[in-house]
């Protein structure tokens, strides 16, 4: 049996039921880098590694938008490219062993944790499937929750363009929508649009 598919229906399933808050980035990026918060980065980093079932909204806002502020990797490191060269290549247990290194250094990354849950789902390895799926479904959630991505400014907020390919992914948004652009304050607003349907996705700009 194959479990990728219960990824999106998983993540369906429970958009639309959170709340939505506002986003306050210099308050998250002052949490994440202060030793004492409880939302500091490391702390929150161990949680959502032992037991990601237990990181509630805020802190999973706290992780995703935290990583702005942190060393990152970037689908411009010759170890990303590495990685995506062997999941091209349906090299699955290559997959799995450069993914892991780069979840170790960046376990938030939503690009190297859809190539783990894709690879384990081939390898049929439920217990790490499910487990990368808590982590990605907190991810998502924090993405959902930043927004409604009906206007301008309740735009949903998103980290990366590939990061915003992975919610248009899971919102359905394919290649029948037209997407236009402008800068905005912090980020660049994207805008996807099919007949009267428009759906606004901002992709933030916050690091130094």
């Amino acid at each position: 049996m194959k479990y990728i598919f219960l990824l999106y229906c998983f993540l369906f399933s429970v958009f639309g039921f959170s709340q939505k808050s506002k986003i306050d980035f210099k308050n998250i990026e002052k949490n994440s880098k202060d030793p004492k918060s409880p939302y500091n980065y490391e702390k929150l980093i161990f949680k959502f590694k032992g037991l990601p079932k237990s990181v509630d909204s805020i802190e999973a806002q706290h992780l995703y938008y935290g990583r702005n502020f942190r060393d990152i990797i970037s689908t411009e490191d010759e170890s990303f490219k590495s990685l995506a060269e062997a999941f091209k290549n349906k090299d699955w247990e290559n997959s799995i062993s450069l993914g892991k290194v780069l979840y170790y250094k960046d376990p938030t990354n939503l690009d190297v944790l859809l190539i783990l849950l894709r690879s384990y789902d081939s390898k049929q390895d439920v217990n790490n499937f499910v487990y990368h799926l808590s982590q990605f479904r907190l991810l998502a959630d924090a993405i959902r929750n930043s927004g409604d991505g009906k206007t301008e400014k309740t735009a949903y907020n998103v980290n990366s363009i590939g990061d915003e390919y992975i919610l248009l992914n899971m919102m359905n948004i394919g290649m029948d929508y037209t997407r236009s652009s402008k800068e905005v304050k912090g980020g660049m607003l994207d805008i996807w649009e099919k007949e009267n349907n428009k759906m606004y996705i901002k992709v933030l700009y916050l690091r130094n």
